[in-house]
């Protein structure tokens, strides 16, 4: 055979070979709907950085990311089947739902602290928590249900000394002898920002309240049918979530940004950092258990803590709120750095 002919045989079967080999179907990958409580943010960087670093795909699953906003129910959807995972904002929605017998049920925990803080003035005579029981206090209406009742159940502050917070910051500036709601990656930004000064920063988790936030909530059935699936998501976010806290962020952040055009690069390295001093991400059980970390003695610790407030009834069956199923496994621990 000519060796020109031998040529266009053996380009015949390469070219044949690579159409037969580019038909064959991928590993076909979940298709996993997830819904966050907020607007894009840092505070939801590790979800972000799993997605926009292929972590998620590694662990065959196609993630969407539903951002939540003001006029946007997430959780509803998910509980409905519309989202398979929802970003639940602390333990108590939890106890909630099983209050209400809504089959719903944590799986991770990504904030070993609740990152809420009362921000105070400088140089105005307030240098502890119970300072504080002296000032005006800006608290919002899911502020008055939750870790309001703790502050008066354990340090004795009273609702006559709260005013209405509308997530401006402007009455607290305007008044030196007032405290402000917020979170500890956010608002102390905003007053150093508008305020031109360093708030006096009491993180209440630091205090004593010891609720788990940015919870990964999903449906009872879900994790009954596809145990396999939650866990893989689990385990990818913690993933994200060492690599957004210790590693290159920048791609997570341009998917924040996009999906969050108001949102500054400025204010996610403030967040970052905050999340790092604080122990917002990783401390505590995460430690040695990997981000994600719950133990059934933190969530009793802060269920007797919500029943001592009146926030919760004290035959209510918490346990019900959470599966220690997914976490605990050290997932991501040589990450940390």
């Amino acid at each position: 055979m000519p060796l020109a002919s031998r040529y266009w045989i053996a380009l015949a079967w390469l070219v044949g070979g690579a159409a037969v080999s580019g038909t064959m179907p991928a590993q076909a990958l979940d298709k996993v709907s997830f819904g966050t409580n907020w607007v894009a943010e840092a505070e939801h960087g590790g979800f972000y950085q799993a997605l926009a670093d292929g972590t998620y795909r590694k662990y065959g699953l196609d993630v969407t990311i539903v951002p939540g906003g003001p006029n946007t129910n997430n959780r509803i959807l998910m509980t409905v089947g519309k989202l398979d995972f929802f970003l639940s904002a602390n333990t108590l929605e939890s106890f909630d739902a099983v209050a209400q017998n809504v089959p719903i049920i944590d799986v991770a925990a990504l904030f070993q602290k609740d990152p809420q803080v009362l921000l105070a003035h400088p140089d105005v005579g307030v240098e502890k928590l119970q300072d504080l029981k002296n000032l005006t206090i800006f608290v919002s209406p899911e502020g008055m249900t939750s870790y309001y009742p703790w502050l008066r159940a354990y340090f004795g502050f009273k609702d006559s000394q709260t005013r209405p917070y509308t997530f401006n910051p402007q009455p607290f500036l305007a008044n030196k002898h007032s405290a402000m709601q917020g979170y500890v990656t956010s608002e102390p930004y905003a007053v150093e920002k508008e305020g031109g000064f360093r708030p006096k920063i009491f993180l209440l988790a630091d205090e004593g309240f010891s609720d788990y936030s940015t919870l990964i909530e999903t449906r009872r059935e879900l994790v009954e049918r596809k145990p396999d699936l939650v866990q893989r998501f689990v385990d990818a976010s913690i993933i994200g979530w060492y690599n957004y806290i210790y590693g290159d962020n920048a791609a997570a952040n341009i998917l924040i940004k996009q999906q969050n055009p108001e949102m500054t690069d400025a204010l996610l390295v403030y967040s970052v950092a905050k999340m790092k001093q604080y122990g917002i991400v990783d401390s505590g059980d995460s430690l040695k258990l990997g981000i994600g970390a719950m133990t059934d003695a933190h969530i009793k610790e802060f269920f007797d803590e919500m029943v001592r407030a009146g926030v919760v009834k004290g035959d209510l069956d918490y346990r019900k709120s959470y599966t220690l199923q997914f976490v605990n496994k050290k997932v991501g621990l040589d990450l940390r750095r």
